[in-house]
């Protein structure tokens, strides 16, 4: 194994680590528990779960895989707060989503090769990435495992 190889190894193993551990919480939670707020007047654990679904989901023709699949949790996840808009979508359905966008990331994940993660993502220009190659698809993958591990955070403050 290459540095390189190495390095994007790690990477994705980061990734691979806080999407099993957000699973093993989501999928654990009951129904109430996922209605709870992490704090008083502060997110339920049900809107991080979409909201982390709503952004993997964009993960998809950010990095060049395909299109988005579910758009329509942006209005509830990712454009206003929790609340904002009723939710329609259950339990069951979230978790399906779940598991077919990061299923639909990792099977990406394992076909990239080490040109394919340092390979711009497509909302940067060719003009911008040439400026810059550190906007590449390997930059937002750590950046979104970090995110899921900010979301963790905040749901391991939920009440048990």
């Amino acid at each position: 194994m290459t540095v390189e190889e190495s390095l994007i190894r790690t990477a994705v193993a980061t990734w691979t680590i806080n999407i099993d551990r957000a699973t093993t919480l989501f999928a654990g939670a009951s129904e109430a528990q996922l209605q709870q707020e992490i704090a008083p007047g502060k997110n339920r654990l049900i809107y991080l779960w979409g909201h982390l679904i709503a952004v993997h989901d964009r993960m998809l023709p950010l990095l060049g895989i395909g299109p988005r699949r579910y758009a329509d949790l942006d209005a509830a996840f990712l454009e206003g707060a929790d609340r904002a808009v009723d939710v329609s979508i259950g339990r069951d359905e979230l978790a399906a989503r779940w598991a077919a966008t990061n299923g639909a990331l990792q099977e990406a994940f394992d076909r990239f090769t080490a040109a394919d993660w340092t390979a711009r993502h497509t909302a940067v220009s060719e003009a911008d990435f040439a400026a810059n190659p550190l906007r590449n698809r390997l930059s937002v993958v750590l950046n979104r495992a970090a995110h899921v591990s900010y979301h963790l955070g905040q749901a391991a403050l939920a009440p048990k």
